[in-house]
């Protein structure tokens, strides 16, 4: 049995909540798992040379479930302050997936990981094998929410999400693009559709077409409710982009 509590968790998250209630379940049965490792190695070696704790980062390491709470930690504190708003932002977004009741387990979780040092590049190199691309640009732009959340994002926290952009696998032109959404800039409107400033028309309308099927909302339809209307934000701005574009140059 030993390793099953967070595949049971899994299985029964995800036949009532549907993924992220798999999610939930995964945190839950791994908690289960750490405790049931000690007592494993107690029963049949007499001893044990690490904690609870200690047994749970173990047993937990690839678990895309705690993996998604650590990263979350990581862009809180990057700037070296967790902030009201900050906390809001996840905790409506776990409410929306979750319930109020394991969204409180889930965000005692995430006050415990903001006072623990965190290894974003291994987290991030277990979630790049465990979850597919388009998803893991959902990831981002969930990651960039966090940071916005107090009305700025700075430039520690840009950085942070960067460094997880590159652990998670995504490439520089999908980086730059989520983040222009979120940063204007000169030039972020070519940013977004990922193409230089000099794009004749048809290159722009080539551009739209391939990143509108990139940030399609149906994409990430299986990740609930809260996740989807990211995406359709996401698909917005693409399409807000291309309207500007073609405002500026003139054609239809």
């Amino acid at each position: 049995m030993k390793g099953w509590g967070k595949w049971i968790g899994a299985l029964i998250g995800f036949s009532v909540f549907n993924f992220f209630g798999g999610v939930l379940g995964f945190i839950i049965g791994s908690m289960f798992d750490a405790r049931t490792s000690v007592e494993w190695d107690e029963r049949f070696t007499g001893s044990t040379n690490y904690t609870g704790k200690q047994a749970y980062q173990r047993s937990s390491t690839g678990d895309f479930a705690a993996s998604l709470l650590v990263l979350t930690a990581a862009v809180m504190k990057a700037d070296g302050k967790v902030v009201k708003s900050e906390l809001e932002y996840v905790k409506k977004f776990y409410i929306g997936q979750f319930g109020a009741e394991k969204t409180r387990i889930q965000m005692q979780a995430l006050r415990d990981l903001l006072n623990e040092p965190i290894d974003v590049r291994s987290i991030g190199h277990s979630i790049r094998y465990q979850m597919q691309y388009h998803s893991r640009l959902q990831l981002l732009h969930y990651l960039f929410g966090i940071a916005q959340a107090d009305g700025s994002i700075s430039t520690t926290e840009v950085n942070e999400i960067r460094r997880i952009s590159g652990y998670l696998g995504i490439n520089s032109p999908d980086f730059d693009s989520i983040k222009a959404m979120f940063i204007r800039e000169t030039g972020g409107d070519f940013k977004i559709l990922e193409i230089s400033t000099d794009a004749n028309n048809d290159e722009i309308k080539s551009a739209y077409r391939k990143m509108a099927k990139k940030y399609h909302p149906d994409k990430v339809a299986s990740l609930g409710d809260d996740v989807r209307k990211q995406a359709e934000e996401k698909f917005r701005m693409v399409q807000e982009a291309y309207e500007n574009l073609k405002k500026a140059r003139g054609f239809s």
